[in-house]
């Protein structure tokens, strides 16, 4: 099943139960896959419908980050968002992954002393293996981790 089909259905479920909060966070999931199914003209493949999740995510950290300190409100509905989100987002990868990914791509791209001038060259070839899969931000923070060390 689609993951826009799936959404679908939890919304009902959610209106069934009377939860507003539920479905109005899936409400505007459904509303951003079917935004981008109809700019496309056809169903969404899975790999798209999880990039749109990924970003719906992303935008929603955003928020919650940009919200001032006395809005506690916004950072609570943005919070329950992200929650009811990741429900249907694909699994991220663990640190211990991404590590080992960074060190194959050292080891494939035959970096021995790795060195911070490396780091262009390793994101080139990692970002495309993560990408949908892990947050670019602990992705980059990793490489530098590893590029120091």
């Amino acid at each position: 099943m689609s993951k826009t089909k799936e959404v679908q259905q939890q919304m009902m479920a959610a209106m069934k139960a009377k939860d507003a909060e539920r479905k109005a966070a899936l409400s505007l999931l459904l509303s951003a896959l079917k935004a981008k199914a109809k700019d496309k003209r056809e169903d969404l493949t899975e790999e798209e419908e999880n990039a749109i999740i990924q970003k719906e995510i992303k935008q929603t950290r955003e928020t919650m980050e940009a919200a001032p300190a006395d809005r506690d409100d916004i950072r609570k509905e943005c919070q329950y968002q992200l929650d009811v989100y990741k429900e249907f987002a694909p699994a991220e990868m663990s640190e211990e992954e991404i590590r080992k990914l960074v060190q194959s791509v050292l080891d494939q791209l035959e970096i021995t002393a790795p060195t911070m001038r490396d780091k262009g060259p390793v994101m080139k070839h990692l970002m495309p293996q993560v990408k949908g899969k892990a947050d670019g931000k602990l992705v980059n923070k990793i490489v530098g981790e590893m590029l120091q060390g």
